[in-house]
């Protein structure tokens, strides 16, 4: 396959030279840059290794947000069920991808294109792929860009010119559909990465790579990774369990290790009902799917690993990559949202300290133990209707988007779903080796809570506690991720296309935009040319969304599922 970049014209870079801090004064992004942060770049997926989504910036605040409008707009092409990536950005440069893993440096300050790069795809694998073509974000470090692509690849490009250094293929997309949907991190000179694939019959690998040469250092399998995991898995149904880690995690240089969220396991419902540990399609709690887990930087070895839903059959993994890390009262803290609608604290080797609900609308199980994770009263379905909804939804009572925890206000900002889903199980043919086919192993409805409404909303809280200051209802559930800033404003995309500012301490609302299409991605703020910027992706079609418009109608029925654009924003 020919591997030929499509580079636009840099010509643009002298021009950047005058908007933006010349690239020769520039820092290099290395590890150490990373952790010291600054609030007027977004250097990782989640603005920094502490996972915050928080700007320290203040010249857009509640004062003045009034007068906040559309700076530039950038609009991607080609972008096949919306768009759902974070913008990064360095010196006043922001890099960011859209479908098919194209790729574009563009002036901070003024829009213009530095360079972009389109990496040729197989078109056929791509079309056989379900949750292709979009791509969720790039990482940067050592002077280079890193994308992952759906046919399982990982691309290094310069940061000044776009051009190639390095093309790593990772994954045999063809013998599974299965590659790269999520955002890299960058660590300390390795690239880690990790597949989607929690209903297909693989294994889903994360992979660390040299950042410097594209060699893959080490790959750590989220499907019985170690021998004692494999025991886990009844009838060898290891070898086709699905599995995963489709979210970037985060870097903790103090222990040299990488948090990682890991995906569902395969086939994603089981009929085993209450026997799941001797019966069923994949006997056994499943380790190490629907888990946290630390994985040294070096060598990928698993250090810990806490599971979070043992045996997951409701498909609420723990593939979101939000890891809020935290210095409290002498502890050192992590905050892990699960897609069940339940938030984790551990401390730092992944021992439990808290577990706490945002969603209200949970009856997969009674509660969750908050000091040793036992799920108590567990719903296992078997063969057939279920009576009542499951809640939440198989889209999550957390979306995979990424909530914001403000150092200023010391709270926590979050979006809720209440949603439910109608649900049939079927026993599915068993799948005995890793090939391309979905296995899902059900058919299922979105539906309303019992006896209330779907609806989604915007939760303020103390992170480690779950108390709840403040909420802003929406009639929708929005998907996209929340910034919050030293301005003392927490902005929050919603689903119908309407970029929302609220008081941070207060939840009022100060300001409002349409986009024009609704928003399923990231948000950052940033500095560039004597200006604060706040950058946002628009553009609905993902997954998630499928349901929106026979359920919703209204907006929905006419919106675009296949176009997207970047809108930034400054005072005007």
């Amino acid at each position: 396959m020919s591997k030929k970049p499509n580079l636009l014209a840099a010509s643009m870079l002298a021009t950047l030279g005058a908007a933006v801090t010349p690239a020769v004064h520039a820092q290099p992004v290395d590890t150490a840059r990373i952790e010291a942060g600054s609030p007027n770049d977004w250097l990782t997926y989640h603005g920094s290794y502490k996972s915050y989504h928080y700007s320290g910036l203040s010249q857009i605040n509640a004062d003045n947000v009034k007068d906040l409008g559309v700076a530039w707009i950038h609009i991607p092409g080609r972008s096949t069920r919306g768009l759902q990536s974070m913008p990064v950005v360095a010196d006043g440069v922001l890099y960011y991808t859209g479908s098919y893993s194209r790729t574009f440096a563009l002036n901070g300050a003024t829009g213009d294109v530095i360079w972009s790069y389109f990496p040729e795809l197989d078109d056929a694998l791509v079309a056989r792929q379900t949750h292709s073509p979009y791509n969720r974000g790039a990482a940067i470090g050592d002077g280079r860009v890193y994308v992952g692509t759906v046919d399982g690849r990982l691309i290094a490009l310069d940061m000044k010119t776009g051009k190639p250094a390095w093309d790593t293929k990772l994954i045999d997309s063809q013998k599974l559909t299965v590659g790269f949907t999520g955002a890299p991190l960058y660590a300390k000179g390795t690239v880690v990465i990790g597949a989607q694939g929690g209903e297909w019959p693989g294994r889903g690998p994360i992979f660390g790579v040299d950042a410097a040469t594209g060699k893959k250092k080490w790959e750590f399998l989220t499907v019985a990774g170690t021998e004692d995991a494999k025991q886990s898995w009844g009838n060898e149904s290891w070898r086709t369990g699905g599995g995963g880690g489709w979210m970037p995690g985060t870097y903790d240089s103090e222990t040299g290790t990488i948090w990682w969220g890991t995906a569902n396991p395969a086939p994603l419902y089981d009929w085993s009902g209450p026997d799941y540990k001797t019966s069923g399609a994949r006997p056994g709690d499943n380790l190490y799917t629907s888990s946290v887990i630390g994985l040294d930087v070096d060598t990928g070895n698993l250090k810990f690993f806490h599971q979070e839903l043992p045996h997951d059959t409701w498909d609420f993994d723990s593939a979101v990559g939000e890891f809020v890390m935290l210095d409290r009262d002498g502890q050192k803290l992590v905050v892990h949202p699960n897609k069940s609608g339940f938030i984790f604290v551990y401390d730092r080797a992944a021992k439990l300290q808290n577990v706490w609900p945002i969603a209200q609308n949970i009856n997969f199980v009674k509660s969750i133990d908050p000091k040793t994770g036992e799920l108590i009263g567990r719903r296992d379905f078997s063969a057939g209707k279920v009576s009542e909804p499951l809640c939440p939804h198989i889209s999550g009572g957390v979306s995979w988007n990424s909530g914001s925890y403000s150092p200023a206000t010391g709270l926590y900002y979050k979006l809720g779903q209440e949603w439910c889903m109608r649900l049939e199980v079927v026993k599915t043919t068993p799948v005995t080796q890793p090939q391309v086919q979905l296995n899902i192993g059900a058919n299922f409805t979105i539906a309303p809570p019992p006896g209330g409404e779907i609806y989604g909303h915007l939760d303020a809280r103390d992170p480690v506690t779950g108390a709840k200051k403040w909420e802003v209802r929406y009639p929708e559930p929005p998907l996209a991720s929340v910034l919050s800033t030293a301005g003392n404003l927490v902005f929050v995309p919603d689903s119908r296309g309407i970029l929302h500012a609220y008081n941070a301490q207060t939840g009022a609302e100060l300001w409002s935009h349409s986009d024009g299409t609704g928003h399923q991605g990231g948000i950052v703020s940033y500095f560039a040319n004597g200006k604060q910027y706040v950058a946002v992706t628009a553009g609905f079609g993902g997954m998630a969304t499928d349901d929106y418009a026979p359920t919703f109608g209204g907006p929905y029925k006419s919106m675009s599922r296949d176009d997207g654009a970047l809108v930034v924003y400054s005072l005007k």
